[in-house]
């Protein structure tokens, strides 16, 4: 659905983009993470078509996504910081999507009124609160029946009962009708929830583009008690990417398979030995430990 291929971006001498390349399958619900600066949002205004890269290309469907409103047609976005006419309502914003939108669905308009009870269509937009503007927002973006969906920070703002309700809507039509959805957020352990593609960003490049599962089976959390109280000199292969230690417990974050990694620490002949899973959370900050964030001694 989505190829952007060495895309570079500069504003005013800073390089916010530096080659970044990333492709997001159809279908599929991608979570992009990164620290702030990475270059989340200037990506995903190149990607709904705001921004023209200096150079590199941004492909949707295989076309160019910038001025061309054919592509355009086929995206519905939700920036971080919402825009709309200032007087306008839900109902008049409706009216306007409309004009751009094809394949704009009424029935579905009408349908989403009990899920957005709380939001007055009548009401200018500007006058609802930071929560409703972004269910007016929702609803009017699903409407569209866009194949590609373009969120960034998406639930920022929505209640907990709302959030639940929105991520259900989204995974309804991921299921039933294809639409790719490609999500901005920093809460790494709600998307863990929802994604099954992730790319982490550093510095206006992807370091890491892998389906969650992959993701997570390359790096495993080892709980370690051996029997003396001092850690043993562990192969020089081995990539240890951080090492902690509470009383005679050492938790070794180990990049590998659980099996390969259990085996290979096995010969030790430990007291205790567990392989975890790790979470999103973690995996998105020991692979940015060499890069933005000085990781030391984090237990998680």
């Amino acid at each position: 659905m989505i190829a952007v291929k060495d895309v570079v971006k500069t504003f005013e001498g800073f390089r916010a983009l530096d080659g970044l390349s990333m492709s997001v399958p159809d279908g599929s619900i991608y979570g992009l993470v990164g620290p702030n600066g990475a270059g989340k949002s200037t990506i995903l205004r190149h990607i709904t078509g705001v921004y023209r890269p200096d150079s590199g290309d941004v492909l949707v469907g295989g076309l160019p996504v910038y001025e061309n409103p054919a592509v355009k047609a086929r995206i519905a976005g939700i920036p971080d910081d919402l825009y709309y006419f200032l007087s306008d309502s839900t109902r008049d914003m409706m009216r306007f999507y409309k004009g751009f939108y094809p394949r704009f669905d009424m029935a579905r308009y009408q349908a989403l009124k009990d899920i957005f009870s709380t939001v007055d269509e009548r009401r200018s937009i500007r006058r609802l609160s930071k929560g409703m503007q972004k269910q007016s927002a929702f609803w009017l973006a699903l409407c569209c029946r866009p194949d590609l969906l373009v969120l960034d920070e998406p639930v920022d703002g929505l209640d907990p009962v709302m959030r639940r309700q929105v991520w259900s809507l989204l995974l309804s039509d991921v299921a039933e009708y294809g639409t790719t959805v490609l999500v901005s957020s920093h809460n790494l352990r709600e998307l863990e929830d929802v994604c099954d593609h992730v790319g982490i960003l550093s510095k206006g490049k992807v370091l890491v583009e892998r389906s969650l599962s992959d993701l997570q089976a390359n790096v495993v959390k080892m709980q370690v008690v051996f029997q003396e109280r001092e850690l043993p000199k562990l192969p020089e292969d081995m990539e240890v990417l951080n090492i902690t230690q509470v009383g005679r417990i050492h938790t070794l974050i180990i990049r590998g398979g659980a099996v390969e990694v259990t085996n290979r620490l096995a010969v030790y002949a430990p007291i205790l030995l567990e392989a975890l899973p790790l979470t999103l959370e973690e995996i998105f900050i020991y692979e940015l430990g060499g890069e933005d964030y000085a990781v030391r001694e984090i237990v998680l």
